[in-house]
Order: structure tokens, then sequence, then C-alpha cells
């Protein structure tokens, strides 16, 4: 088990490689986009709707990386509380169970509303891109941040010792 949980950790560099990609193609094109708009008042026109496509691919691509290894804001109010009596596995086990759970309904919102607009044929503006795509994308990688938190959440409560050796 602590081998496949070391292969799922090596394999969590696939959707940070994906988001270090997408914020570098960004950069390059806000580079460029300013060059062209300051020298030669021809800014790229499309750049309104590629920045909102490379921001969904960012933020989305790496929200199971953050989301299992407690990268979001949290508030430590009660921290001594819950080590004091050594509840701490138990609350971060039952925390990420729960969220994991909750993101069931932006998952199923997201899909039907990416299936409506391919329904409807929706494109972006400038590049006919469509935009079903990438809601499907936005709710691939949210089940998958549920799934991770889901199995997080029980590695915390019955096998604590593999979250330990798979982080060394």
């Amino acid at each position: 088990m602590g081998s496949l949980l070391k292969l799922i950790r090596s394999a969590s560099a696939i959707p940070v490689l994906i988001a270090c990609i997408a914020l570098f193609v960004l950069m390059v094109m806000t580079f460029f986009d300013v060059i062209l708009r300051s020298m030669f008042n021809s800014p790229i026109e499309a750049a309104t709707e590629l920045t909102r496509i490379f921001m969904a691919i960012i933020v989305f691509s790496v929200l199971p990386v953050i989301s299992v290894n407690g990268g979001h804001i949290a508030v430590d109010l009660t921290d001594g509380i819950f080590m004091r009596f050594r509840l701490h596995r138990i609350r971060d086990a039952l925390i990420h169970i729960l969220s994991g759970a909750m993101l069931y309904w932006p998952v199923q919102r997201v899909w039907v509303l990416a299936e409506r607009a391919r329904d409807y044929g929706d494109v972006t503006e400038y590049l006919a891109i469509p935009t079903f795509y990438i809601g499907w994308f936005i709710a691939l990688f949210t089940a998958i941040s549920a799934l991770a938190m889901i199995v997080t959440g029980l590695l915390h409560l019955f096998a604590p010792q593999l979250l330990s050796e798979s982080a060394q």
C-alpha cells in the first residue's frame, strides 16, 4: 500500500506540470500582448478568453493536490483543543471526507452546465473553442479532488502511518 501511495504522489506531479505549462503560456501570451499593444497598437484579440481558459486550467488542475496536501487556507483556533485530546486525526479525517462528499454537487452541476453548452453549441467568441471542454475539465478535476479527499480522509482514519510514510 505504501508503494501505491508513492506512485500516486509521483502521479500528482502531472496536474502540477499541466498548471505550470498553462501558467508559462499565459505569461508569454501576456508579455506579447503588452508588447503588441504598446508598440504596434495591435493587441492579441483572443487574450481575454485565453486568459480565462488558462486560469481555469491552472486552478482546477492543481485542486486535487492542494486539497489532499492541506494547502487551503485554514483557521487553527481550535487546534490546541484537538491536539490536547488527541482528536486531530479524527477531525482531519472528517473534514477530508465531508469536503470530498460535498464536492459531488459542484461536479454534478458543472457537468450539467457543460452538457448544456455542448447541446447549444456554445463556443468562445474569438477562437470558437467549444466551452463544454472547459466545463468537462473543471468537472473532471473537481471529481478527482473529491475522490482524493475521501481516500485521504479514510487513510487518516484507518492507516495514518501510510500518510506519514508516503510523505517522506
